[in-house]
């Protein structure tokens, strides 16, 4: 009886147990369900910012910046040297896909700018700038920017909209959208649209955009306008505006800061964008996962200094495309050689930081790929800088083993050994904040790649006899 009592009352505290972490588990979920990201720990909308825009805005507010308009374009050149962005970084997109869609035409592009963490948005007639930012802590932060007033403004709601759906995982993010244009730049909603990254296939990129330079046989969807056939089919001449040098039959180029929008610039954004996405959701997903193990292990009273396994394995879900997409396992070939009509490429490859060898991660290769050394730039970002701990941890030493000659499985196995050698010396010498691991290993795994010494040289047979003396003649 006793026995049976002190068994009744076990089960109860199990089953009380279970389902308390049931209660907590539903409402994890739903939270997730319910933009997740304006909840604890995130607090997306309650967060202050803390990236170039929200600086620069800062000081807009002070009047410590004497900006002086230009026709057409007004504070936007002003506004693009604060922000320390190239203006041969210029893309321009005809498809009414954004904010300002109505202003937005085959004859009024809108221009894009950008550098490793912001991105500005201009549409000629509009007194509204758009900007974007990859916040270290926030992710994607969303502003415009009032030429009026020249006043900068933090947007959530509108932008969420798109920049918080599905295409971003539910989390503030940015896109690219390559889409079936009508005439008027109305993409052809039955026709669907594709979301870019540096993996989509050159084929179905840039529909809805204007596109400037050469790249031989790769075909794209820029430059273009859909087509109705006959049977009701949505087609896109991908031949007719291939290798364009010139954008000045599509629209009035004088309207803009730049009459281009180099192809170089376009793939270096079609990588920069969803990558920056990733670290955002590397850094979301591990202080969601610590946060919930938190609050897991407050309510079934116990105290554990480690890592859950099931932590773990979140961690490691987000971590792995990261590093999956910061080297490169999934872009497709370039057929040939690709240049642009700027000097965006050049200035591009010139940067650093660099090895000894003066190589650098952003050093482009345009004849079958998009770098040279196939490993992301926005490794030197502070987004990557400040990820949480454990996920830094995680991504760290997953490069090491991929670098180091380790991981050969797929899809890493495209990472010739070439590639990996040079990027791991590239990071030993300028990554400043590598595990101790990497350097005391660099020395084996370098030898990995090193050939084989050659073999020794044939010793001639007379050298392995004794001598005889001159004087005597042999027998």
């Amino acid at each position: 009886m006793k026995l049976h009592f002190i068994l009744s009352k076990v089960v109860m505290l199990i089953t009380s147990k279970v389902s308390c972490l049931a209660l907590l588990l539903v409402s994890l979920s739903s939270a997730k369900a319910e933009d997740r990201f304006e909840h604890p720990p995130i607090l997306y909308s309650k967060s202050t910012p803390n990236n170039p825009v929200s600086h620069l805005q800062d000081k807009l507010e002070q009047n410590k910046l004497n900006w002086k308009p230009e026709k057409h374009t007004d504070h936007l050149r002003s506004l693009l040297q604060a922000l320390k962005i190239d203006i041969d970084s210029q893309t321009l997109n005809f498809a009414k896909t954004s904010l300002q869609g109505r202003l937005i035409s085959p004859g009024r592009p809108r221009a894009l700018f950008f550098s490793d963490d912001v991105y500005v948005g201009y549409v000629n007639g509009s007194q509204l700038l758009e900007l974007s930012v990859a916040d270290p802590a926030m992710g994607a932060v969303f502003y415009t920017f009032n030429q009026d007033t020249r006043r900068l403004k933090r947007e959530v709601g509108n932008c969420m909209l798109c920049h918080g759906s599905s295409r971003t995982g539910y989390q503030p993010g940015h896109v690219i959208r390559s889409v079936y244009p009508a005439t008027d730049g109305q993409p052809i909603f039955r026709a669907g649209s594709h979301t870019i990254s540096h993996d989509s296939p050159y084929e179905k990129r840039w529909g809805g955009w204007y596109v400037s330079g050469e790249h031989g046989t790769l075909r794209h969807m820029g430059n273009t306008i859909a087509e109705i056939t006959e049977d009701d089919d949505i087609d896109i001449n991908r031949e007719r505006e291939a290798n364009t040098l010139d954008l000045k039959k599509y629209f009035d180029t004088r309207r803009y800061l730049s009459p281009h929008s180099d192809i170089v610039a376009i793939m270096v954004q079609d990588h920069q964008k969803p990558m920056h996405n990733l670290l955002a959701t590397a850094n979301y997903h591990t202080r969601y996962a610590l946060y919930d193990q938190k609050i897991i292990d407050k309510a079934l009273k116990l105290n554990s200094s480690e890592l859950r396994e099931s932590t773990l394995r979140r961690i490691a879900s987000a971590g792995e495309k990261v590093v999956r997409y910061m080297l490169f396992t999934e872009e497709p070939p370039l057929p040939g050689k690709v240049s642009g009509t700027t000097q965006f490429a050049k200035k591009f490859s010139r940067r650093g930081p660099h090895d000894r060898k003066g190589r650098s991660l952003y050093q482009l290769d345009l004849k079958t790929r998009l770098l040279k050394y196939p490993c992301s730039y926005l490794i030197y970002s502070d987004s990557f800088d400040q990820l949480p701990a454990p996920m830094k941890t995680y991504v760290y030493r997953r490069l090491w083993e991929v670098l180091s000659g380790k991981e050969q499985a797929k899809p890493y196995d495209r990472l010739d050994a070439a590639s990996r050698q040079a990027i791991l010396e590239i990071l030993l010498q300028t990554k400043t904040d590598l595990p101790d691991y990497w350097k005391k290993g660099k020395r084996q795994a370098l030898r990995r790649y090193s050939p084989p010494p050659p073999p020794p040289r044939p010793v001639l047979e007379a050298t392995m006899t004794t001598t005889t003396p001159a004087t005597e003649v042999a027998d």
